[in-house]
């Protein structure tokens, strides 16, 4: 299928690799030129070059923390008028809520919750002047089924869900639409360490804990980025116009409900 969004410009947050990389790549098979972002430079320079040689789409790369102001200028200053942003930013390694802090509270609802905010604030009148908008936040499954030891990141991302949805009611009539991703288990750095804090708290090895976690997914697997990438852009072409608002699952059918 053509996306029909070739030659538009994107943003992409955390894309140097895993799951926003996995979007990246997607975006950019499509035509699209993009601004990548990552916190390792030498990652996210290895990422921008080979979606360059790849694709032969523009590739921009900033540097940095996207919850910082001076790197959301950068974004910006790279790509005065995205036509497409893709919100997503590392949430707070696992925990024992009792562990918390208030510093550490603070700083997991910054970065997965307002940091996406105020990038949406910062593009969206644009998009609704120019006509055309497709702004996705990678969430996580754990806003509908909370992971224990990930509550902070199930909150934010919960609250950042619903400020959003009123935003997206407010624009989908200058076809800028607002919709989120919800990975379930994808094979990246993330599930990684999800699945060492499991395995600490169970006695079981790492290996053993990967192979429990997978057998939990119906499709008897953990997720691929290219394969959530693909969904990415799909919410992103000009056919998904009319999908607003919307929380889609990806999850290898691991969540057990039908709503």
């Amino acid at each position: 299928m053509d996306l029909g969004i070739a030659g538009r410009r994107a943003i992409v947050c955390a894309s140097s690799r895993g799951l926003g990389r996995g979007c990246a790549e997607a975006l950019a098979a499509a035509g699209v030129h993009l601004v990548l972002n990552g916190r390792d430079a030498a990652a996210l320079g290895k990422t921008a070059k080979e979606l360059r040689d790849r694709h032969h789409v523009d590739v921009a790369e900033v540097i940095g923390d996207v919850s910082r102001p001076d790197v959301q200028a950068a974004l910006l200053s790279a790509c005065p008028q995205p036509d497409i942003l893709v919100n997503n930013n590392g949430g707070p390694p696992p925990r024992d809520f009792r562990q918390l802090d208030r510093a550490t509270m603070l700083e997991g609802v910054t970065q997965n919750m307002v940091t996406p905010i105020e990038l949406v604030q910062k593009v969206i009148d644009g998009m609704a002047e120019r006509g055309f908008g497709r702004i996705v936040n990678i969430t996580s499954l754990s806003v509908y089924q909370p992971i224990l030891g990930l509550d902070l990141s199930s909150g934010a991302r919960a609250g950042l869900t619903s400020f959003l949805f009123g935003v997206a009611r407010s624009v989908a009539g200058r076809n800028v639409t607002i919709n989120n991703l919800l990975p379930g288990k994808f094979d990246t750095d993330r599930i990684r360490k999800t699945i060492e804090f499991a395995a600490a708290k169970t006695g079981k090895s790492v290996d053993e804990q990967a192979a429990s976690a997978a057998a939990e997914i119906p499709a008897g697997r953990l997720g691929t980025p290219q394969e959530f990438g693909a969904a990415c852009a799909f919410l992103c072409s000009a056919q998904a116009g009319f999908i607003t608002g919307q929380n889609l699952r990806i999850d290898g059918g691991l969540f057990p409900g039908a709503f």
